[in-house]
């Protein structure tokens, strides 16, 4: 039956956008950039065109291919959603596999907070499915707070005053527990060893949270608040400490985003000691004027897992 339910969740969720009116998009899985992300990993294939070896990777998200859809003024799309299989990488678990199947989804002309509705009401909607799910999260309901807030609560700290390699590397004396490398660091690995070992701990016994506002230097592809340019306009939400989906208010501006592009790579082939190549399709696009939107990736065997206690419904 495990495949049965995860089939049924994927066609709930088709069922859920199409009834509000969002286009069912395909992108294509081979690509010429997977996406820039800094530890996210690609695999690497090879396609022969005009009798040359030409190096494409697998997308480790669709993102870029359903901007370029938003974008393009000749086909008049506006909400899209898209389901399909993506590729990174990395080892497997039983939530996370080397391939695994991603819905995203955007909204033109909209701000992230519209997307947290969609996707409350999304859970909601499968709380209230056949689907067989956990007793202690029938009933249940999001529970909202800033990352800014999480540390006050838990750590009683203000993270907003710790925006920099120095100081956030100075906080970490405070914690003897938490294990921090010999070599320097980036101040997003910093965050992550605090956040990681003092805060998820805690926040796994919060059924549905949403966290919110992220501090500046985790910005990646989203906005800084105009109000408080200290943080930026994503956020995150967990199911019982199992982190589900990843949502930006999008950056929309090509020259700034060619830049935080430019930085992810320097950083990439300084760790990881590679570089992928310019995502040239990708800027051609956003040449052409990628309208205010807002959109959000979520791993549906993570949801699966998280609602059902259903692991890898597939083998490999």
């Amino acid at each position: 039956m495990r495949l049965r339910y995860q089939f049924e969740l994927i066609q709930l969720i088709r069922n859920f956008f199409s009834q509000q009116g969002f286009l069912d998009v395909m992108t294509p899985p081979a690509v010429e950039n997977p996406g820039m992300e800094v530890h996210i990993h690609p695999f690497q294939l090879y396609s022969v065109i005009k009798n040359k070896l030409v190096p494409q990777y697998l997308h480790t998200s669709p993102e870029f291919c359903l901007k370029q859809l938003l974008a393009s003024p000749e086909e008049k799309i506006e909400n899209v959603f898209s389901l399909s299989y993506c590729f990174r990488d990395e080892p497997n678990s039983p939530i996370h596999r080397n391939q695994f199947i991603m819905l995203e989804w955007y909204r033109k002309h909209a701000r992230y907070e519209k997307i947290m509705s969609d996707v409350e009401e999304l859970i909601q909607s499968c709380l209230k499915s056949n689907l067989p799910i956990r007793k202690e999260m029938k009933n249940q309901k999001f529970v909202k707070k800033t990352m800014q807030q999480l540390f006050s609560e838990i750590l009683n700290i203000d993270i907003l005053n710790y925006l920099d390699v120095l100081s956030i590397k100075k906080l970490l004396k405070n914690y003897p527990d938490v294990p921090v490398p010999v070599s320097e660091c980036e101040w997003d690995d910093y965050f992550f060893l605090l956040y990681l070992n003092k805060i998820e701990p805690k926040i796994a016994n919060i059924p549905l949270l949403l966290i919110y506002e992220f501090p500046a230097p985790l910005s990646a592809l989203s906005t800084l608040k105009s109000t408080d340019p200290r943080v930026c306009e994503r956020f995150e939400v967990y199911i019982n400490g199992v982190e589900l989906c990843n949502c930006f208010n999008e950056l929309t501006d090509p020259v700034e985003q060619k830049k935080r592009f430019e930085e992810q790579s320097f950083l990439k082939n300084k760790l990881y000691h590679y570089q992928l190549p310019t995502p040239a399709n990708f800027y051609h696009a956003l040449e052409k004027g990628l309208p205010p939107s807002a959109g959000i990736a979520l791993g549906v065997e993570r949801l699966l897992y998280s609602l059902c206690e259903i692991e890898n419904p597939f083998f490999n």
